[in-house]
C-alpha cells in the first residue's frame, strides 16, 4: 500500500518523508511529556458534521497512528469517544512490532476521562482490550459506578466536582506512563490548557472552509495566554501539519 507523501517545509526543507524521519521529528525528551493532537479547519473549526474524523485525511490519519506508536498512554474525554466511536485502543500490526521491538508494550494504554462515569463497562473498549484501561472519574460517581469498572479498568478518583488535572497525571505518571497523547476533546483540552500542562501541541489544518457553528480546539476559561514556539510545518496535498512546543 502506498504512503501519502508528506514533505516538510520548516525546518530544514525535505521530500516525501519516511516514518523514521517522522518519528525523529517527533522525539521527546526522557520523561512526562504531554502531547495533544488535533485537526481543525481552515477557518478554525473542530468538526465537521459534528466528527474531527469528517476533517482528517490521509496525512493526518499516517502521523495521528506514528503519534499513538509513540505514546504510553492515549487520553480522552469522554464525550468524545462516544462521539467518534472510539473502540479498545490498537495500533497497527507495523506500529505493535515497532513498539515490541524497543520493549514497550506493543499498544499505549487507553485512559478515557469522565467526570460523572457514565460510561459502559461492557463496552469492548473495556472488554477486548489488549491493555487494562485506565478511567479517571471524580466524587460525582458513585461507589456502585466505580465497583462496575474494577473488573476491567484502573480507576482514579481525581477531583471533587471536577476532575483535577494535576492529580490526574500524577497517578499517570505513578503507573510509569510518561509519554501522554491528548486526543480530545475540547474540554479536557482546556482544562489541560488552564493547567498549564501542555507541552506540546500537534495541529493539522484541513484545507476546507466549515463555518456554521463548529467549536474550537480547546475551549474553558484561561487567564492570559499560553506562549507556543513553532517546531515544524509538514505538508501533504494542501493539508498542513503543524507542531508547536512549549515555549521555554
Amino acid at each position: 500500500m502506498t504512503m501519502t507523501a508528506i514533505d516538510r517545509l520548516f525546518p530544514r526543507p525535505a521530500e516525501d518523508l519516511g516514518d523514521d524521519e517522522l518519528l525523529e521529528s517527533l522525539a521527546v525528551p526522557p520523561g512526562p511529556w504531554l502531547r495533544v493532537n488535533f485537526v481543525s479547519s481552515v477557518d478554525g473549526a473542530a468538526t465537521s458534521d459534528g466528527l474531527s474524523g469528517g476533517l482528517s485525511g490521509d496525512a493526518d490519519k499516517r502521523v495521528f497512528e506514528l503519534l499513538r506508536r509513540l505514546s504510553d498512554v492515549v487520553l480522552v474525554g469522554a464525550g468524545t469517544v462516544r462521539a467518534e466511536g472510539y473502540g479498545p485502543m490498537r495500533v497497527s500490526e507495523e506500529s505493535a512490532a515497532w513498539r515490541v521491538e524497543r520493549g514497550r508494550p506493543a499498544h499505549p494504554v487507553f485512559a478515557i476521562v469522565s467526570g460523572a462515569l457514565d460510561l459502559d463497562a461492557r463496552s469492548p473498549i473495556f472488554t477486548e482490550a489488549p491493555v487494562r484501561p485506565i478511567v479517571v472519574t471524580t466524587e460525582r460517581s458513585t461507589a456502585d459506578q466505580r465497583a462496575r469498572f474494577e473488573p476491567v479498568a484502573d480507576v482514579v478518583v481525581a477531583g471533587a466536582q471536577t476532575v483535577d488535572v494535576g492529580a490526574m497525571l500524577a497517578a499517570i505518571a505513578e503507573r510509569g506512563l510518561d509519554q501522554v497523547l491528548n486526543e480530545g476533546g475540547p474540554s479536557l483540552f482546556g482544562a489541560l490548557v488552564a493547567a498549564d500542562r501542555v507541552d506540546e501541541l500537534c495541529l493539522t489544518v484541513s484545507p476546507v472552509l466549515v463555518a456554521g457553528d463548529a467549536g474550537r480546539i480547546a475551549r474553558g476559561t484561561l487567564g492570559g495566554g499560553r506562549d507556543l514556539t513553532l517546531a515544524h510545518v509538514l505538508h501533504s496535498q494542501g493539508t498542513l501539519l503543524l507542531r508547536y512546543l512549549r515555549a521555554r
